[in-house]
C-alpha cells in the first residue's frame, strides 16, 4: 500500500474509531438515562414482585448489529428483558437464597473503577488501587482475628476463594500427585457444593472425601471427625484437610470451629473455612461468640457481595499465611520485569488472575460513605427478623429446624402422611404468589422451606408479608393434596 492511500485510510478509519470516546455532552445524556433507569429499577420494579416467571427468551434479539443502535432502545430492553424478569435478588422480597445485595453506592464505585480502567493487579501499574483493595482485604482479616503479617485476595465470589484455598492446601501438603488417591479431606453434608468442584478442579478428584456426621443442629459432630482421622491414619491414608463452615447455605449453621481448629492441630491439618455467608456476622457483637475458633483457620473465604450486602462479584479469601498464598500463585513473566515487585503485595501474584476488575472500589466506597456501624447493625437487624420469624411461623403451625445462629433458618408444615406432598405443592403455591420469594431445600430426603434474610432492603414489613403469604398458600398446599 502506498503512503497516500494508507495515509487516507487511516484518516478515514480514525474519523470512526474516536466516536468510541464520547465528548463529556453526551457522555452526561447517557449516564443521566442509565440513572434514571437505576432510579425506575429501585423506585418501582422493585415495589412489585420478588419473582417473576420468565417469558419465552431467544438469545438473537441480545447479538449485536453492525450499525449500532439508539441508546435508550437499549435502556429499555434491559428493563424489560433482564431487570424484570425471574428472581429479583435486589428485592426486599428475596428469602429464598443469600442474595448479593446491591448497594448503589457500590454501583457507582464499580462506574468509576471501570471508568478510571486502572490495572489493579500490580502496584507497580496502580499503587492507589493496590493499597485500596489491600486496605480492604486487611480490615477483613482484623475482623476474623487473624494475626499481623495474614493476607487475601479479592474474588469474584466464594467459588474461586475456596479453589484457591484448596489449591494453597494441596502444595502445602507436600504430597505428591501419584499419591493424590490416598490424600482425605473432611467435609460435611452441608459443605456448599462450590468446594466440592473446587477439590475437583484443584486436581483432586481421586482425593477421598469423608462427610463428617452432624449433630441435631446440623453441624460437624467433631467426635465423628476425631473417629475418622484416627481410622484413616491408622490405614495409611493422608489426612489433607478440613473445611468446616461458618454459616451453611441450607440451614445458617455455624460448625464447632474451635474444636475443630483443636483436631486440625493435633493432625497438622489445614484447617479452611468456608464462611462466604457467615463471615461478616462477626461485626455483631452478640454474634461473635458463635465465631470462637475461626481466627485459629489457616484461610477463609468470605463473600463481602453477601453479607455486606455489595453487587454481585466480590468475594475474598483470607490467609494467615501470605507466603503460602504467594508460592501458590506467583509466576515470573520476562514482559514484566519492570513491575518492580516492592514491599507492597500485589493481587497478580498472590491469585490465579492476572488481568481483573478493579474490585475493591465498590467495597471501599460503600464501607466509607456508611460507615461500618451501619453495616453493624443492618446486619443484627437481618439476625434478629430471622428469630422474629422463626418464633411467628412456628405458632402458625409449622414445624421449625433449630434456632437460627444467623439469618437463616428451616421450618416446614407437619401434614402427617401427606407432609412431603403438602411442602412440595406450598413451594409451588408460593412461587406462584411471587411477591416474596422462598426457596426449599432436602435434608435427610424430607423438603424443608429456607428462610433467608440478607437483602438490606429486608425489613419487618416484609417479614409480615412472608408470614401473611405463607399463612395464606398452606391453606391452598393442604386443599390441593388433602381434599
Amino acid at each position: 500500500m502506498e503512503t497516500p492511500q494508507l495515509l487516507d485510510r487511516l484518516a478515514a478509519l480514525e474519523t470512526t474509531a474516536r466516536r468510541l470516546h464520547l465528548d463529556a455532552e453526551t457522555f452526561q445524556d447517557l449516564s443521566q438515562q442509565a440513572i434514571d433507569s437505576a432510579n425506575r429499577f429501585a423506585l418501582e420494579t422493585l415495589e412489585g414482585d420478588a419473582y417473576r416467571p420468565v417469558p419465552p427468551m431467544d438469545m438473537k434479539q441480545f447479538m449485536p448489529t453492525e450499525k449500532g443502535a439508539d441508546w435508550s432502545d437499549l435502556i429499555t430492553q434491559a428493563e424489560t428483558q433482564v431487570a424484570e424478569t425471574g428472581l429479583l435478588c435486589a428485592s426486599e422480597g428475596h428469602l429464598g437464597y443469600i442474595p448479593g445485595g446491591g448497594l448503589r453506592t457500590s454501583a457507582l464505585g464499580d462506574m468509576l473503577a471501570a471508568v478510571y480502567n486502572v490495572y489493579a493487579g500490580l502496584h507497580f501499574a496502580s499503587p492507589g488501587a493496590v493499597q485500596m483493595e489491600n486496605a480492604m482485604i486487611q480490615w477483613l482479616c482484623n475482623m476474623v482475628g487473624y494475626p499481623e503479617g495474614s493476607y487475601g485476595n479479592l474474588s469474584s465470589g466464594g467459588s474461586i476463594a475456596n479453589l484457591m484455598a484448596v489449591t494453597v492446601a494441596r502444595d502445602q501438603s507436600g504430597i505428591r500427585a501419584a499419591d493424590y488417591h490416598r490424600i482425605v479431606i473432611y467435609l460435611s453434608e452441608q459443605t456448599h457444593h462450590c468446594v466440592h468442584k473446587a477439590i475437583r478442579i484443584a486436581g483432586l478428584g481421586e482425593a477421598v472425601l469423608r462427610d463428617v456426621r452432624l449433630d441435631d443442629r446440623y453441624r460437624m459432630d467433631t467426635q465423628h471427625l476425631a473417629d475418622l482421622l484416627r481410622e484413616d491414619t491408622a490405614a495409611g491414608l493422608l489426612p489433607m484437610m478440613v473445611v468446616a463452615s461458618a454459616g451453611t447455605t441450607d440451614t445458617g449453621a455455624i460448625d464447632p470451629l474451635d474444636e475443630i481448629a483443636d483436631l486440625c492441630a493435633e493432625h497438622e491439618l489445614w484447617y479452611h473455612i468456608d464462611a462466604a455467608y457467615g463471615g461478616t456476622f462477626m461485626l455483631v457483637d452478640e454474634l461473635r461468640p458463635e465465631f470462637a475458633g475461626i481466627e485459629r483457620s489457616d484461610s477463609l473465604a468470605i463473600d463481602p457481595h453477601k453479607g455486606l450486602f455489595l453487587p454481585y462479584g466480590l468475594g475474598a479469601l483470607l490467609m494467615r499465611d501470605r507466603k503460602a498464598l504467594h508460592d501458590s500463585h506467583f509466576y515470573k513473566a520476562n514482559y514484566m520485569q519492570d513491575a518492580l515487585h516492592e514491599m507492597n503485595p500485589s493481587s497478580a501474584d498472590f491469585s490465579p488472575e492476572l488481568t481483573k476488575h478493579f474490585r475493591g472500589m465498590r467495597m471501599w466506597m460503600s464501607l466509607n460513605y456508611f460507615g461500618v456501624g451501619v453495616f453493624r447493625e443492618a446486619l443484627e437487624e437481618k439476625y434478629l427478623l430471622c428469630r422474629y420469624f422463626y418464633e411467628r411461623v412456628g405458632a402458625l403451625g409449622f414445624e421449625l429446624g433449630p434456632e437460627p445462629q444467623l439469618s437463616v433458618c428451616i421450618y416446614r408444615y407437619s401434614a402427617g402422611e401427606h407432609t412431603e406432598a403438602v411442602n412440595r405443592a406450598l413451594i409451588q403455591e408460593l412461587h406462584a404468589d411471587g411477591r416474596v420469594f422462598i426457596s426449599s431445600t432436602s435434608i435427610d430426603g424430607e423438603t424443608w422451606m429456607r428462610m433467608a434474610i440478607l437483602s438490606f432492603r429486608t425489613h419487618r414489613s416484609t417479614i409480615d408479608m412472608a408470614l401473611a403469604m405463607l399463612e395464606r398458600c398452606v391453606k391452598r398446599a393442604v386443599d390441593r393434596v388433602i381434599s
